[in-house]
């Protein structure tokens, strides 16, 4: 099993290396792909160095899987040439999410859907895949009409280079490039990705139009407001979901605790409830806070964290190869 990391010097691929190993995915080789720049140097997996390699040397040597963690135009310029060669491509950028010839898929969700003949699968936007996790045993029973969701991201969402901002900004330095428009230690910033001409930023317009693909259902509304916030490892959301039917409160504790890589931690009166503190590092998400929307009829509110880079990312794309190991697909 020879598996492909495609931007293995960034922060994701470094991470996706990291779940490989603790899930004990059965490597036999790993082959860290990289931009030229980075050719040459060293990457450890299993207490044993690989040379990262350029892209057409990667395919040369015939991984059976490629995960991508490269950016947009990388995955747009290299992906399909991994595929020609027979590659199976999981591609966590942006790329190919909204490609109506791609599955875009959260393996607890939809990964049935896939078949041999998936070359290239897109993995989620990072908040839509917690969120999706925690809707799906909720839609089956109760059918959601519609869902507000806000959020409070991690700037590891944004890359090493906002990490940066981050704590260069706590320890008082000048910051010669930043990661945003403004600071952020001390701030919150309504504000991810670049605004369309709807006043909503394109990472809020992920969230709705990729829930609709992957529950496979359009009449499911969605509107989201994004925002940035100084944490360190760690998505949470606010959840505001209402359905055809009504519900019971402990039944949807019960679905939320039996779905497949959902945690509940919701006892208020001891103070349990999910912290991006306690998810850090962690393949679920974690649900709580559950309570009756009183204001509207059959509505619900929850709040959820995931680690951003582990489920958001990496361990999304590492349970999408198992899910095609499994099946005897690569």
């Amino acid at each position: 099993m020879k598996v492909a990391v495609v931007g293995a010097t960034g922060l994701v691929g470094g991470e996706i290396l990291k779940v490989l190993e603790e899930r004990n995915f059965p490597v036999t080789e790993i082959i860290p792909v990289a931009s030229e720049k980075s050719i040459g140097n060293k990457v450890s997996f299993k207490g044993t160095e690989y040379t990262v390699v350029g892209f057409e040397d990667a395919i040369k040597m015939k991984p059976n899987v490629a995960i991508f963690s490269a950016g947009g135009g990388t995955s747009l310029a290299l992906a399909p040439k991994f595929a020609e060669a027979g590659i199976t491509v999981i591609d966590n950028s942006s790329a190919w999410r909204m490609d109506d010839t791609k599955k875009l898929v959260v393996p607890e969700v939809n990964a049935s859907s896939l078949t041999p003949e998936d070359k290239i699968i897109a993995n989620p936007n990072c908040s839509t895949i917690q969120m999706v996790v925690v809707l799906k045993p909720l839609h089956d029973k109760y059918k959601i009409k519609r869902v507000v969701v806000s959020t409070y991201q991690s700037v590891t969402g944004s890359g090493k280079k906002a990490v940066d901002q981050l704590f260069g900004e706590r320890a008082g330095k000048e910051i010669a490039d930043p990661a945003y428009p403004h600071k952020i230690d001390l701030n919150v910033i309504p504000h991810i990705d670049v605004f369309q001409e709807n006043g909503y930023t394109k990472e809020e317009m992920k969230m709705i139009k990729e829930t609709n693909k992957i529950m496979e259902d359009d009449s499911i509304r969605v509107t989201a407001t994004t925002v940035r916030i100084p944490t360190v490892g760690g998505h949470s959301e606010s959840l505001n979901i209402e359905f055809e039917n009504d519900f019971d409160l402990d039944e949807v504790k019960s679905l939320l605790a039996n779905m497949e890589g959902v945690v509940v931690q919701d006892d208020p009166a001891n103070n349990v409830y999910p912290m991006p503190l306690n998810a850090h590092g962690k393949d679920e998400t974690f649900v709580g806070r559950i309570r009756r929307d009183e204001s509207q009829a059959n509505t619900l509110n929850l709040w959820c964290v995931a680690d951003n880079l582990r489920k958001g990312a990496a361990t999304n794309t590492v349970q999408i190869a198992e899910y095609l190991n499994g099946k005897g697909m690569i």
